[in-house]
Order: structure tokens, then C-alpha cells, then sequence
């Protein structure tokens, strides 16, 4: 069997010194590295050209990390079999990718995988979960910020399924958008992103879709990478918490049969006091809380 060929697409809005880290944790990636810099104004892509050349740098206006991965894969070459997607405020630990890769080609029925995600402090990061259903996610907002260790949190989090004492390969309902690799195959059937999500839960979006194909997602503990959180959202935070509220609307709209229907009627409003009560947390706890309300060490 040929071996892989993976594609790197890095997505970064004003993130400068991030990107170039994430870069530079990529030394010696043998497969193609697209970043795409969606309307940076720090001068991003004049110095990733600068300090990588061998990368391919692609300016765009500020279209979200959905668009934006969906134009960095356009960007790659026809051979990349896997496509290697993340943020510029990650960085892969050595050998990160070539397990991704690895578990995609032992299993076929595979169509996306998810690392270990882990904050710069060394501290778990919940980043594969189940997916949300309206119940959940209204409990979750209202007092996730307040008492983190509440049932809807913890469903929210899927901590049974892949919390740090969890070391092996599990099937999840979807994986964080931070880094995750995807067969390329997969990705153009599903039709990539959904340009409908500017930013956030178009990672769960596509994980439905690839499920609903009868295709699996699967958390690997064993590759692993480290996450910040939030870094090109911080400096426009409440923009940050309205397009995440819109883009949880969007998607948990879709609930409308059965008990859920009846929750509908609050969803707008719970997410208007969960907008709220982020931004307090925010300004009381200070920068260890992103814009949307996680813990960021």
C-alpha cells in the first residue's frame, strides 16, 4: 500500500507569532503546508513568507475558519490523500500527524480523526464529544461557566469518553475543528465546511454530516497537540460570543421533533444569558477564560 500523502492547513486571522509557532512545531512535515491568512492586520503573511518559504501562503478577507480551511484545500496539491487541518494557536507534538495518518489508513471506515488536545500548562482540554442536543446545551450555558462540574457539562465535555484517564482510540460524535486530520476523500463528498458557520461548531456540523454518511470519527489519545485557545478571537471577544451563540442557533435549530420542539422556544434566550454570563465570568476571572468561556492556560 502507498503510504499517505498529508496536507497542512493552518488558518490564522491576526495571529503572527502563533502561526509562526505552529510552523515551526511542523519542522520536518514531508507533505505540502498551505497557511491561510484570513484578513490578518499584524502582517502575518509577509512573515510566514519570510521565515517558510517552502510554505504556500494564501490572503484572504476575514471569511471565518470554515471558509478558510475550505480555501486551504483547494490550495493543496491533487496527490494529498489527507488533509491536516488546525489553528495557528496549536502546536504538534513530534509524531502527531504520522499517527493521525496511521489511523486513518488502519481502518477504512474511518473518515476523521481527533488528537489529545491539551492546554500550554500540560492540562486536559475537552475536544471530542458527543454531539449537542438543546437540552444539553441549555444546561451547559446556564451554569457550565459557574459550576463546571455540573451533569450537562459533563455530558457536554463526553469526560467518560475521552477525559484524560481515557489512552485508547475511541469512536466519538465529532472532534475539535482546533486539529483534526480527515481523508480527503471524505472531506470533497461531505462538501467540506458548511459556509454557513463563520466561526464555531462547524467542526460538529461536518462530523454529522460525515456521520450521516455512514462514516465514523474517532478520538486518537495517542497523537497529541497543545492548544491555547481563543488566540484570534480575544481581541473582538463579544463579536467572538454572538457569532458562537448564532452559529449554535443554526445548528441546534435543526431539533424540531419530538421533546425538543418544546425547547426551541427558549434557545435564543438561553443563549442571549449565555452570552451574558461568558462575558462576566470573562471579566472576573480575567485572560484564564476565552472568549466563549473555557479555561485558557
Amino acid at each position: 500500500m502507498t503510504p499517505a500523502t498529508a496536507g497542512v492547513v493552518l488558518v490564522t486571522h491576526t495571529t503572527r507569532t502563533e502561526v509562526l509557532g505552529a510552523l515551526a512545531s511542523l519542522a520536518g512535515h514531508p507533505g505540502p503546508v498551505v497557511v491561510v491568512d484570513s484578513g490578518s492586520s499584524d502582517g502575518t503573511a509577509a512573515a510566514v513568507r519570510a521565515e517558510h518559504p517552502e510554505v504556500h501562503v494564501l490572503e484572504l478577507d476575514n471569511v471565518g475558519y470554515g471558509r478558510g480551511v475550505n480555501a486551504g484545500v483547494a490550495a493543496l496539491p491533487g496527490d494529498v490523500d489527507v488533509i491536516v487541518a488546525a489553528n495557528a494557536d496549536v502546536r504538534f507534538a513530534p509524531g502527531a500527524i504520522g499517527v493521525l495518518v496511521d489511523a486513518l489508513a488502519g481502518d477504512p471506515g474511518v473518515a476523521l480523526v481527533g488528537p489529545r488536545v491539551r492546554y500550554p500548562d500540560g492540562s486536559h482540554q475537552a475536544s471530542a464529544r458527543r454531539s449537542p442536543s438543546i437540552a444539553t446545551a441549555l444546561g451547559h450555558a446556564a451554569i457550565g461557566w459557574l459550576v463546571p462540574d455540573n451533569p450537562a457539562t459533563r455530558r457536554y465535555h463526553a469526560l467518560d469518553l475521552t477525559g484524560p484517564d481515557v489512552h485508547a482510540s475511541v469512536d466519538v460524535d465529532w472532534v475539535s475543528g482546533c486539529a483534526f486530520a480527515v481523508r480527503r476523500s471524505d472531506f470533497d463528498a461531505a462538501g467540506g465546511f458548511d459556509p454557513g458557520y463563520r466561526l464555531f461548531v462547524e467542526d460538529v456540523d461536518l462530523c454529522d454530516r460525515l456521520r450521516a454518511r455512514g462514516r465514523r470519527i474517532r478520538f486518537v489519545p495517542d497523537a497529541l497537540v497543545e492548544h491555547r485557545v481563543g488566540a484570534s478571537t480575544e481581541h473582538r471577544p463579544l463579536r467572538a460570543r454572538i457569532d458562537h451563540a448564532r452559529a449554535l442557533e443554526r445548528y441546534l435549530s435543526r431539533e424540531g421533533r419530538g421533546p425538543a420542539r418544546y425547547l426551541r422556544p427558549l434557545l435564543w434566550p438561553g443563549l442571549a444569558a449565555w452570552v451574558a454570563a461568558t462575558s462576566l465570568a470573562t471579566a472576573v476571572r480575567g485572560t484564564d477564560r476565552s472568549t466563549t468561556g473555557e479555561r485558557r492556560r
